[in-house]
């Protein structure tokens, strides 16, 4: 997921594009809709490769935590143990003593699915290649805690592209909202005729 690109052709790229916003309460309502729709499509997007690159920081953390806790995977439960705390780690369900995981259910309600999963994972899949940690338990501490740090410096620049994305499908939303409050648009016009 690279940045977004002034001019680029990429959905990312119209969303934050300086002209997106421009003349909103110009344009037809059909227009600002379509707007809102594309916007929120790429929120889906960029959620999605939020949450893969979330979970590969949890699996990092996880190996991070297990051997400054003086665990060792091998030997007899070894690898069950391993199993274990990764499937803590990825799942939303309580972890002995501890809470449920906090970002959980923080988002917003979407109506879409995301679009181009196999090209997000393969994105993200791209990202753990380049820091080398597709075998967390053979890579050094060293090795780990650099992983862990790109990986987050690309959760973060997601993120930011993400909140930004959010604020654009939020200014057609408003845009919608004004004219229904104001008249220039009816619930009617939604409807089918008969």
């Amino acid at each position: 997921m690279t940045d977004p690109m002034p001019g680029g052709r990429r959905r990312i790229d119209r969303v934050l594009g300086e002209g997106f916003l421009e003349g909103l309460a110009d344009l037809p309502l059909q227009e600002v809709r379509e707007r809102r729709r594309e916007a929120e499509q790429e929120e889906a997007d960029l959620s999605y490769v939020r949450r893969m690159l979330q979970g590969r920081s949890d699996i990092l953390r996880a190996e991070i935590a297990r051997r400054a806790g003086g665990s060792h995977v091998g030997g007899a439960g070894g690898d069950e143990e391993l199993v274990r705390r990764l499937t803590e780690v990825l799942t939303d369900a309580p972890r002995g003593d501890q809470r449920q995981r906090s970002d959980h259910g923080l988002g917003r309600f979407l109506s879409v699915e995301p679009s181009r999963v196999d090209e997000h994972r393969r994105e993200v899949e791209q990202v753990v290649a380049d820091v080398g940690i597709s075998d967390v338990t053979g890579a050094s501490d060293e090795e780990l805690r650099a992983a862990l740090a790109r990986v987050e410096d690309f959760e973060h620049r997601v993120s930011a592209s993400r909140r930004r994305v959010q604020e654009a499908m939020d200014a057609c939303t408003a845009e919608v909202a004004r004219r229904y409050t104001e008249g220039q648009a009816r619930v009617d016009d939604l409807l089918p005729e008969r």
